[in-house]
């Protein structure tokens, strides 16, 4: 089995793609096979040395890429997490000159396809792509997304689903009113206000839900505005005569208390504002734990729900979300026909089967670049 070096944001760093490289590095590494991290991070974040990290790349370092590249060449295979933020440099550029400078194949996964990128920012992603040996996206929607609005090379491009834990084991917990959840850094752009206006029109049902929202503010939020959108909740919540009923829980759950906290919703509410966002780990999650998510028309939730376990409504539209979660609430059989539709899709999406797709891309790069072995004649 290849070895692996990862380049990414990574725990203690809280953020989805952290979250990620840490399940993918945990499970490619799992049965011995030898890995390190490259540990992409920027400031504010908590330098300490960390297992598995066996380099650091901050952003305050200039041309810190040389020696994360260095690192990344001791192993036989780099998993490299895209996105265009956690990178220095415009854009993130300084991920490319290291992809150039590695001399192992190299896997990059995209955690964000734009629609309509700056020119910098596709002219960067195609030279990515050009400069990787192998392309990830999550998603159908982000593949053909790659394709028809960049210039790269489709045979380079695999889709593997983002990968959930296996929560079939943690307990339910039920309560005696139904459960709304939402989890996961805040900020402009999660859309908890529409559903604060979502859960204002279903005080008539008996017992009127709870509504819980769990995770932190986003940091870079934090550096340029506050908490002014979490305390703009707050006040939405009164004014709507909601507040008693919504639990803010202003903490970054491990996976144990995610795990019993996903467990005990009736409905995980997705109301998000973006119109580009192709991955959502939180999407992924839900679905596999088996709980009926009621989700805005983000490109993800439209490929993952139509049809699937789950309703897609319109963006910012409060009375929709209300209706659609009103009838996972109360009509009757709907939560078993969306409960049935997730078992096709559940085992695809564990991480152990996840990871298993990543391993076999890895090894046929590895094999691609043995060297061939040409048979002498007699």
């Amino acid at each position: 089995m290849p070895s692996y070096g990862f380049l990414s944001t990574h725990p203690p760093t809280r953020c989805g793609l952290a979250t990620f490289n840490s399940a993918l590095a945990a499970q490619l590494t799992a049965d011995g096979t030898h890995g390190g991290i490259v540990r992409v991070t920027d400031h504010g974040d908590d330098q300490r040395p960390v297992p598995g990290v066996v380099h650091t790349w901050s952003a305050r370092t200039p041309a810190g890429w040389r020696d994360a590249a260095a690192a990344l060449n001791a192993f036989d295979v780099a998993i490299v997490q895209h996105e265009y933020g956690i990178y220095p440099g415009s854009d993130g550029e300084d991920v490319l000159p290291l992809l150039r400078r590695l001399t192992v194949p190299t896997i990059v996964v995209l955690h964000t396809v734009l629609r309509q990128p700056s020119a910098r920012q596709k002219s960067l992603l195609e030279q990515i792509v050009a400069a990787a040996g192998a392309v990830v996206t999550m998603t159908d929607t982000a593949r053909d997304r790659l394709l028809v609005g960049y210039a790269v090379t489709a045979s380079k491009v695999t889709v593997i689903p983002h990968g959930a834990a296996e929560l079939a084991g943690v307990p339910v917990e039920r309560r005696t009113r139904p459960h709304l959840l939402t989890w996961g850094l805040l900020g402009p752009g999660k859309g908890i206000e529409w559903s604060l206006r979502a859960l204002a029109r279903l005080q008539d049902l008996e017992p009127t839900p709870t509504y819980t929202v769990a995770g932190r503010t986003h940091p870079k939020v934090i550096e340029q505005h506050g908490e002014s959108y979490r305390a703009g909740l707050h006040q939405l919540g009164a004014q709507l005569g909601v507040a008693h009923a919504v639990d803010y829980q202003d903490v970054y759950h491990d996976q144990e208390a995610l795990g019993l906290l996903i467990r005990s919703a009736d409905v995980v509410v997705l109301p998000y504002d973006s119109r580009e966002q192709v991955t959502s780990g939180v999407l992924i999650e839900a679905v596999a734990a088996g709980v009926p998510v009621v989700a805005t028309a983000f490109p993800h939730a439209v490929e993952l729900l139509t049809g699937g376990p789950g309703l897609v409504v319109p963006h910012q539209n409060p009375a929709a979300l209300a209706v659609a979660i009103r009838r996972v609430l109360t009509e009757p059989g709907l939560t078993a026909r969306l409960a049935g539709r997730v078992r096709p899709l559940a085992a695809h999406l564990r991480w152990p089967a996840v990871a298993a797709r990543y391993g076999t891309l890895a090894e046929e790069l590895t094999a691609a670049r043995s060297p061939a072995v040409s048979a002498v004649p007699a």
